[in-house]
């Protein structure tokens, strides 16, 4: 027999059982790294309705974290923590905390910020997960909605993390995660609110960063180009202009649980940074920053593109 058909034979097995178990050994480091990132943390969810809020609820919960699940629905809430409670054994974890968070409802917020600190009195890890999503030309966006957008996507979560922070700083411990759009660092052309509203946080984690460093608190943001939330999605037709590219759902899409993995993986290593997108999104970032010029008459030529499609 052939000497390199031998090899071949004998090395394809090799390959597939060195895969799986590379894939196996993952799996099994990840959970240990949950379970000791977050064991017997007290770890504040926002938005803890959506599918990444409900992913890391579930992945946190099983690694032993004491949860604190925010959201607008009391009802939702609960049926979440009812899931999360027969989904594991109560032996191991510990039953959820329910608070009632909605970031358009700003006159709440004192309340809402007592009653998380009520809970256990402490507080290890804040996860910021909450966002509000407006596409439309900028002239028919009215100033409400721009109001209600930065609401959502930047007073909200700055006003509750600057309502949390004394209690972590008076521990001199804690961790700060911000779930961020990477159009906080690279703005698409029909979401100006929606990007304004995304740098403004951006700026606002990347500043207190900084800030509370001497205090032994981190602060880390995630940037993702979009966290997909269903099969249906996967076959959305996407618009023909150019810079749609950096912007569709899907496959460019993170999936909930791949962003759960990161975050976890982030809050273990506390990276400051993390951009979870493929190649074409990261070259737009360093053309915006190195040759701004070119990155706009691109941005320029898919809008015009755009217009030239919806006309056909």
């Amino acid at each position: 027999m052939d000497p390199v058909w031998t090899t071949t034979v004998l090395l394809v097995p090799c390959v597939v059982v060195l895969t799986a178990g590379f894939f196996y050994l993952y799996g099994v480091i990840m959970g240990l790294l949950t379970k000791t990132s977050v064991r017997n943390k007290v770890v504040v969810i926002t938005d803890a309705l959506s599918e990444l809020g409900k992913e890391c609820a579930g992945v946190f919960h099983k690694g032993g974290a004491r949860l604190i699940l925010c959201g607008k629905s009391w009802e939702k809430l609960e049926e979440l923590a009812d899931d999360l409670s027969n989904a594991s054994d109560p032996t191991l974890t510990f039953p959820s905390k329910l608070v009632l968070l909605d970031f358009g409802d700003m006159d709440s917020m004192p309340e809402v910020i007592s009653e998380i600190l009520e809970c256990y009195g402490c507080l290890d890890i804040i996860i910021l997960n909450s966002s509000m999503k407006v596409r439309a030309p900028v002239q028919s966006v009215s100033l409400e909605m721009d109001k209600l957008l930065m609401d959502n996507n930047y007073f909200g979560p700055a006003t509750l993390a600057k309502g949390l922070l004394p209690s972590m700083i008076s521990r001199r411990t804690g961790h700060l995660l911000l779930v961020n759009s990477i159009q906080g660092k690279l703005a698409v052309p029909f979401r100006t609110a929606y990007a304004a509203s995304k740098h403004a946080v951006q700026a606002f984690f990347d500043c207190l960063r900084a800030e509370v460093e001497e205090y032994g608190i981190s602060v880390s943001t995630i940037n993702h180009t979009f966290i997909s939330r269903s099969a249906s999605e996967n076959t959305e037709t996407t618009s023909k202009s150019i810079w749609s590219l950096l912007y569709t759902k899907k496959p460019r899409g993170v999936s909930p649980d791949e962003a759960a993995a990161e975050i976890v993986k982030t809050l273990s290593n506390k990276k400051k940074e993390v951009v979870m997108a493929p190649s074409l999104p990261k070259v737009a970032l360093y053309a915006r920053s190195f040759f701004p010029n070119v990155f706009f008459a691109v941005m320029a030529a898919g809008v015009k593109n755009a217009a030239v499609a919806e006309t056909m």
